[in-house]
């Protein structure tokens, strides 16, 4: 690894559905996550980000992967993964 490569500290959750991960260092806290999360699962945390305002967290039981709150992020401090789906096909006879 680059020694002078920029490693951001994050907080990653996971359910069935995917992986939700938070940068803190790169979130202003501007809310608009909260604001357009369908599921109402995304909340101010503890933990202050770059411009002394709270981050973010989610109830990740909730979550429904959807990526709307990295879609509105203004920073890339949300990162949304979907897991893939094993899709069986049958065999041709």
């Amino acid at each position: 690894m680059n020694e002078n490569a920029l490693v951001w500290k994050q907080t990653t959750q996971e359910n069935a559905k995917g992986t939700w991960t938070v940068f803190p260092e790169l979130c202003k806290g501007c809310g608009l996550c909260i604001e357009k999360c369908p599921t109402n699962v995304i909340y101010w945390s503890d933990e202050l980000g770059f411009m002394g305002t709270p981050t973010v967290k989610t109830r990740i039981e909730g979550c429904i992967i959807c990526g709307m709150c990295e879609k509105v992020c203004p920073e890339p401090a949300i990162y949304v993964e979907r897991k893939k789906k094993n899709i069986v096909f049958p065999e041709n006879k």
